[in-house]
């Protein structure tokens, strides 16, 4: 058996010596590793990379996704298509490890390999796989595809986070004095530890949790006849957890419950406290909400070699590098679209997960004026999206086709596929100006920002999420003025378009071509000012300090 130096391999600091298991269901650590969608994963990744360099006595749990997320790439028509590909790491190291956990009243396999620190430079990350041939099929497929849309499935990945993650803890001969919850999906462990120690105020004393999604209807429930089907609450009966949680109602809804197991939860920005406090004000017996703001890891994210430039105020260097890295950037747009952009435009990148709120298409909401800006040969500009939507969210993907389908024509706008960390840093690398446009109070953190401003390109944004805590228009970014909340959605998005469009038609655009000491004076702000409270060394020592220490 594994003991907790070998798992390490480095010294706990003394001061991070409480041990804390970080349930997840994706981490984005690695390019390599595809086993991550979007934010939540990139926070992860960075949470991990964090608690790594700060030789903190954290350990990861999460699941070996099969097939990944998905591949994103082109059909015939040069359209998004979703591929499911098998994916193999020789890097992981296979425990030896092999545990029962119950799945829908059967007995389902799971087998527990670890990714060593050394490899990508991470704390320990234990990935759990039901892919084995002592399964029969349907068990195999819970460790398929992550966020799978069948609900069974999906219900039964929640039970293998939590309940298998526990599990793997007890086996391991470690016992956490922290569970911490990253987002819902591994609410099932407390179960697990509540038939260890019959009590919820025990339960409560050893658990923390993160709550990411700033609307009810977002965080994910499920008929509690069909979980009891399940054997999502391990061995309690469905009324045993009705009474215990105090929970009214045929629905069991993942956050309200976590929110009763822990002692204390975290939204991820102030402004999401705010609206997770006003969201879940209603349900007694929940526990505090305060905020920990989302950061990244500086040093997995930002260029070297520009940040030096910063640094040093060397206005020649960044200019230089900045040039270089956009250079990378378009040779990966011409490789896909067959498009040549050229290094000296002003470069706008609208790169994230595909979401209705998160309004991909806002900057050509008024097309005449868009077509206006794109084909300004005096002071041009050059266009990117990119993002994944969830493979089933057929809107989503219609809206990023509709894109793409619009700017075919046009040689300086781009749509590119296969929104991973490697293509996330090419592009915030290569960009100008990063473009953030989320109705109001939709937008938990919304952390790819940060790992922009990192590498010099300006924030343009709805002041959402982190952006409040940040953002000094035209000293650091550039903000864009939300619409009256009282008007319709349809009023504020006509509004807060031509609000954006204007921003880059009358201050960014100038600004690049008339003044550059101004923009490159704006874009050093951006790049010294988001470190060190936007890198995710602030956020790892704040998760000590503020919501492990009992």
């Amino acid at each position: 058996m594994l003991t907790r130096q070998e798992i390490f391999g480095y010294d706990i600091d003394p001061q991070y010596s409480t041990s804390v298991a970080y349930f997840s269901m994706e981490f984005a650590i690695d390019q390599a590793l595809k086993i991550y969608s979007g934010g939540l994963g990139f926070l992860a990744g960075s949470h991990l990379r964090s608690a790594y360099e700060q030789k903190q006595n954290l350990i990861g749990i999460g699941i070996l996704w099969k097939y990944g997320y998905y591949n994103q790439e082109w059909d015939e028509n040069a359209h998004m298509k979703a591929s499911y590909i098998e994916k193999n790491y020789s890097f992981l190291e296979d425990t030896g490890i092999v545990f029962t956990i119950e799945v829908h009243g059967s007995p389902v396999k799971v087998k527990a390999w670890l990714l060593r620190p050394e490899v990508f430079g991470s704390a320990p990350l234990f990935l759990l796989s039901t892919d084995l041939p002592e399964n029969d099929y349907l068990s195999q497929t819970i460790t398929r595809r992550l966020y799978d849309s069948n609900e069974s499935t999906r219900i039964a990945q929640s039970i293998l986070l939590g309940t298998g993650g526990a599990t793997l803890l007890d086996i391991l001969g470690l016992t956490p004095e922290v569970y911490h919850m990253n987002e819902g999906h591994s609410v099932s462990l407390n179960f697990y530890l509540y038939s260890k120690f019959r009590s919820l105020t025990e339960v409560n004393k050893r658990v923390v949790f993160t709550t990411h999604t700033p609307e009810v209807a977002g965080n994910e429930e499920h008929h509690f006849d069909k979980l009891k089907q399940m054997s999502f609450f391990y061995h309690m009966q469905d009324h045993e957890v009705k009474h215990l949680l105090g929970i009214q109602g045929d629905y069991f809804n993942y956050t309200l419950a976590a929110l009763k197991f822990a002692r204390r939860a975290n939204a991820v920005s102030k402004m999401h406290e705010t609206v997770s406090r006003e969201m879940w004000k209603g349900n007694p017996g929940i526990c505090s909400i305060n905020s920990i703001t989302n950061a990244q890891n500086k040093r997995y994210w930002a260029d070297p070699i520009l940040d030096k430039a910063i640094n040093e105020n060397n206005d020649e260097a960044i200019i230089e590098r900045k040039r270089e890295l956009k250079r990378d950037l378009f040779k990966e747009v011409a490789n896909q679209t067959g498009k040549l952009f050229k290094e000296e435009v002003l470069t706008i990148v609208w790169a994230r997960r595909f979401a209705a709120y998160k309004r991909a298409d806002l900057l050509m909401y008024h097309w005449e004026r868009f077509i206006n800006l794109i084909n300004n040969k005096e002071q041009p500009i050059q266009v990117i999206w990119a993002g994944k939507p969830y493979p089933e969210d057929y809107n989503a993907i219609g809206l990023f086709n509709h894109i793409i389908n619009r700017v075919k024509p046009i040689k300086n706008a781009a749509v590119v596929t296969g929104y991973e960390l490697q293509l996330s840093g090419l592009l915030k690398k290569g960009s100008d100006i990063w473009l953030n446009n989320p109705r109001l109070y939709r937008e938990a953190s919304g952390t790819s920002g940060m790992s922009a401003a990192m590498n010099g390109s300006i924030n343009c944004s709805i002041p959402d999420g982190w952006i409040p805590e940040f953002a000094r228009d035209r000293e650091n970014s550039f903000v864009i003025e939300p619409a009256d909340e009282k008007l319709s959605l349809e009023d504020r998005d006509k509004i807060e378009a031509l609000r954006l469009i204007d921003t880059i038609e009358q201050v960014a655009i100038p600004m690049y071509y008339n003044n550059q000491k101004e923009w490159l004076q704006i874009l050093k702000n951006g790049a010294k000012q988001v470190t060190p409270n936007f890198e995710s060394a602030r956020m790892v020592k704040e998760y000590y300090e503020l919501m492990y220490k009992y």
